[in-house]
């Protein structure tokens, strides 16, 4: 672990040892009844680590290798938070883009049939109106047919009118920070945040590095490759651009997500780096969607309370996550100086598994439950 994060007791956190392990035995009894093959978790607070545990299996089929606590998890859509979010920020610091810039001015091939009435800020908060998925590896296309095709896709509702989670619009935001950056996405994330954060797990593409193979949770068994996948991304778009988009791809460890979720509630310093400034931190995390909406939004994260949200019910109104569909999972609540990682390779061996999403809620707040302090002492970590 990294020296800015100390491995202490519940109690210095202002945390119950007996209901935090109440918590972790939610995953322990979900792992043992088969119900995901295994876990990672993880939970800080002011600045501590009260909570590392592992458990079950990192791959069950085609071999069986262990759960580590340094086994590298396929982040899936945390890449939009952990990766693309802040490099997007950056740029708005830097006085490079605004939010309600549109993205045409950027993306120029974006334009058209209304495209161009799209903004940063739409992308970032899922109220672009652009649909929410499309196979584009199902219309057998890759690398620049795919951005082609995404060009030109057609909205659904105007921008602005309603939030639907949109894979697209992050991988057009992916393409917006290659641009500003002239660089490729994996390059400028780990240049500008997982290097000065110490992050020194987290990459795209880990079956191309020497030594991470080993470590990293098998995903799902590809028909189309005969083969369960392992070290490269499990999304399938993300897999035909090549492993880095600005949506999926992205890898880390718990250790390396413990880092971020403390510079989060740093408001964007950690080990003496600042990667973000307060003011961009707390925009990410403020409510950017009409009040009331069923999926409140900030920019890139889900607020609470959302509905049949993933963090439960027991965590402050102003707690942020963000879920990805392998089983990944990052919450952080800045009321209770709290963060909670849960790494699970539920997509192993198939997709058809849909226990995890009784897990996190579960999960979540029985480890809310076990703060003593509720609403206490500032941010730690400095």
């Amino acid at each position: 672990m990294t020296d800015n994060l100390k491995i202490s007791r519940p109690d210095v956190a202002g945390m119950s040892y007996d209901r935090l392990e109440t918590a972790f035995r939610v995953l322990a009894r979900e792992v043992e009844e088969g119900a995901i093959p295994g876990a990672v978790a993880a939970i800080g607070r002011h600045g501590h680590v009260v909570g590392f545990r592992v458990y079950g299996w990192a791959q069950l089929h085609g071999s069986r290798r262990l759960m580590q606590m340094d086994t590298l998890f396929d982040l899936a859509s945390l890449t939009k938070v952990v990766a693309t979010l802040p490099c997007v920020l950056r740029f708005i610091e830097q006085g490079l883009i605004r939010l309600d810039d549109p993205v045409s001015l950027v993306l120029p091939e974006f334009s058209g049939e209304g495209r161009e009435q799209i903004t940063v800020r739409h992308l970032l908060t899922h109220t672009s109106g652009l649909p929410a998925h499309r196979r584009f590896y199902e219309e057998n296309l890759s690398g620049d047919q795919i951005l082609q095709a995404l060009f030109q896709t057609r909205t659904e509702a105007p921008p602005g009118a309603r939030v639907v989670y949109s894979d697209l619009g992050f991988m057009l935001l992916g393409l917006m920070v290659e641009k500003l950056s002239r660089s490729d996405l994996a390059g400028h994330a780990r240049k500008h945040i997982f290097e000065p954060l110490g992050m020194k797990d987290t990459t795209f593409r880990p079956v191309e590095v020497p030594g991470l193979l080993e470590r990293t949770a098998a995903t799902e068994f590809r028909k189309d490759l005969d083969r369960f996948v392992v070290g490269d991304v499990h999304d399938e778009n993300a897999y035909a651009l090549g492993g880095v988009a600005g949506h999926a791809g992205l890898f880390s460890t718990a250790s390396d997500l413990c880092v971020y979720c403390q510079m989060m509630l740093n408001k964007g310093r950690y080990g003496g780096a600042r990667v973000l400034s307060p003011t961009a931190v707390l925009a990410s995390m403020a409510l950017q969607t009409p009040s009331g909406d069923p999926q409140p939004r900030g920019l890139g994260w889900l607020k609470m309370p959302a509905s049949h949200s993933a963090a439960g019910e027991l965590l402050s109104q102003a707690t942020v996550y963000h879920t990805g569909f392998t089983g990944t999972s990052l919450f952080i609540d800045p009321v209770n100086d709290l963060f909670i990682v849960l790494l699970t390779n539920r997509v192993h061996p198939t997709r058809q598994n849909e226990a995890i999403t009784r897990i996190r809620p579960r999960f979540c707040n029985a480890v809310a439950a076990s703060i003593e302090d509720w609403g206490g002492a500032s941010a730690g970590g400095q």
